[in-house]
């Protein structure tokens, strides 16, 4: 990917030989860059709206560190021992938190692609050493959110695959991988990254905007099926949930207790578990597999016994195998709910009609005996 594959050697020490030798070779590093950089002027850069998601500012005003324009948008989340405000992380080795350091200076100055040298540097360094994997994570994601300014969208997806890979569930990269494939037109990639991102934490509005205005964009593009073209969403463990709170942004007066974090996070992994059997369900009744929908639909039932579709839909099935008693009960709680509820109407009637037709068909038959 450019400048991820360069080979940097200056890790501090040496004769002044070497310190030479490693002057020229970072000299033509740069030069390299430079051009790269240069090279890379005509390509579209982000609109304002997706700096925004990513908790980046508008063009008119002065750039933060990486760390700190994410810190925008998620209060701490995967930052393991990486400052707040953009400075040497305390883990890392001096050579790589010095060039890390730099690295968010010239982030800060607006100078992306001499920010990539010093990540990559500070990449290649830490490499090379048996290193927290968390350590490692963060420098990708900084260097992606320098591509990302740039307009670099296929390197910022690489780098953030690579941090995702060592630090599963981060938020930072998944955010700046989101926007990349959105600018990219990879909507349902953008898609599954912004709702992984809500089950992390649900108040980034940002998000969630992202992810209504993709819903749209692909109702547009793949009509009312759209969904079933979609890769799964995963389900974020609760670890990861939690995760989120960790960084020490919290007093004791304000900070969730541990049993109200787990309720949250279980009640939205409840929500998503929903979703996921509902439309597994649906996906039985387009094939006309109603048995194995009745079974998705009553799991459902377990985990919210109050969403009157669910009960509709079970009750379709029902009718289609001929259990008209199972469907009118369906029905019948429906209108206990929604008074007013047309399907559930309509399909009880169904059933009672079922129901009586048996009735004349046994009432005939026992005329013969």
């Amino acid at each position: 990917m450019g400048n991820a594959q360069r080979k940097f050697h200056s890790k501090g020490g040496g004769s002044k030989a070497e310190d030479g030798e490693t002057q020229k070779q970072k000299e033509s590093t740069e030069s390299r860059l430079k051009k790269g950089t240069a090279e890379k002027k005509s390509q579209k850069h982000l609109p304002d709206r997706e700096g925004e998601v990513n908790g980046y500012l508008h063009s008119d005003q002065k750039s933060e560190s990486p760390e700190a324009e994410a810190k925008k948008v998620s209060r701490s989340h995967g930052a393991g021992s990486q400052s707040a405000g953009g400075g040497c992380s305390t883990s890392l080795p001096p050579t790589a938190a010095k060039l890390k350091s730099e690295g968010n200076e010239l982030f800060k100055s607006g100078q992306f692609g001499e920010a990539v040298l010093k990540y990559s540097e500070a990449i290649e360094y830490v490499i090379g050493l048996e290193q927290s994997p968390d350590d490692l994570s963060i420098l990708y994601s900084n260097r992606a959110a320098c591509y990302l300014k740039e307009g670099n969208c296929a390197d910022c997806i690489q780098d953030c695959n690579r941090a995702l890979e060592l630090q599963p569930f981060s938020l930072k990269p998944l955010l700046r991988r989101a926007m990349a494939n959105e600018s990219m037109e990879r909507y349902r990639q953008a898609y599954i990254d912004y709702k992984t991102v809500l089950q992390i934490d649900s108040s980034i509005q940002a998000a969630n905007d992202s992810a209504n205005r993709i819903t749209k964009t692909l109702i547009d593009q793949d009509g009312p099926s759209w969904r079933e073209k979609l890769p799964p969403i995963p389900v974020v463990p609760v670890a990861a949930q939690l995760h989120r709170w960790d960084g020490g942004n919290f007093t004791s007066e304000n900070k969730p207790s541990t049993a109200a974090m787990h309720n949250r996070v279980a009640g939205q992994i409840s929500e998503e578990k929903f979703k996921t059997l509902k439309n597994e369900g649906n996906d039985f009744v387009k094939k006309g597999k109603y048995e194995e929908a009745v079974n998705k639909y009553s799991e459902c039932m377990k985990l919210n016994n109050e969403e009157c579709t669910i009960y509709t839909n079970r009750a379709l099935c029902y009718l289609k195998l001929y259990k008209y008693e199972e469907a009118k009960q369906d029905c019948d709680h429906v209108l206990q709910i929604e008074d007013s509820n047309i399907k559930a109407f309509y399909r009880r009637a169904l059933a009672y009609k079922g129901l009586q037709v048996r009735k004349k068909n046994m009432a005939g038959i026992l005329k013969h005996f």
